[in-house]
């Protein structure tokens, strides 16, 4: 196999300041130099033979799946919506209140359209998945950060993947801990504030 370090070529992704703070990736398919994704040349002859042609991959696609693209493919117009007023809410709003905003690269990860071995379609929907699950990662944080303000009570039943500060919240049905605390949990971002 080439040696990593001596190879030449340019960086495929360039990642985000959080990914370069959680430490090295260990692959065997890539490396992390500075923050950005390379591949030894062997591994980049390696995906050109892997990939599949456009036509043989349409050929080989399942008539209802090509029947369901439309469907799928629409949803990007309230994906981009709710892109928009995700970040203009929390633009104007959690200045007033004193919530650190969420940046939105630490959400919205799209690099694996840029993966040798993905043909233009598969590199498309790839995108579109990465762009569709960053985007509601992203408005999962701000709805958290934003319960966290104003009702950071957990519920009585439990709840399906909750947001990462859920865990914080106060028990419910608890008034004094409610009346005690809501101040200190509303204002406990200090792990965010850390991490800058």
């Amino acid at each position: 196999m080439d040696d990593h370090r001596s190879e030449k070529s340019e960086p495929l992704v360039q990642l985000s300041e959080v990914e370069k703070i959680e430490g090295k990736v260990k692959s065997a398919f890539y490396e992390l130099r500075e923050g950005e994704v390379w591949f030894s040349k062997e591994i980049k002859r390696e995906h050109r033979r892997l990939k599949t042609s456009l036509a043989r991959y349409l050929l080989q696609s399942r008539f209802l799946a090509v029947l369901s693209a439309p469907f799928i493919y629409a949803v990007i117009i309230p994906f981009v919506l709710l892109d928009l007023f995700v970040s203009v809410y929390q633009a104007v709003c959690f200045p007033v209140y004193g919530i650190p905003k969420a940046r939105r690269k630490d959400y919205i990860a799209i690099d694996r359209n840029q993966l040798g071995y993905l043909n233009r379609l598969e590199g498309v929907n790839c995108m579109y998945c990465s762009y569709g699950n960053g985007v509601l990662a992203y408005a999962v944080e701000i709805a958290g950060r934003t319960e966290q303000h104003w009702c950071p009570i957990k519920h009585a039943r439990r709840v399906q993947n909750a947001h990462k500060r859920y865990s914080e919240f106060l028990p419910y049905g608890d008034a004094h801990a409610y009346r005690e605390q809501i101040e200190q949990v509303r204002n406990d971002f200090k792990d965010l504030k850390e991490r800058k």
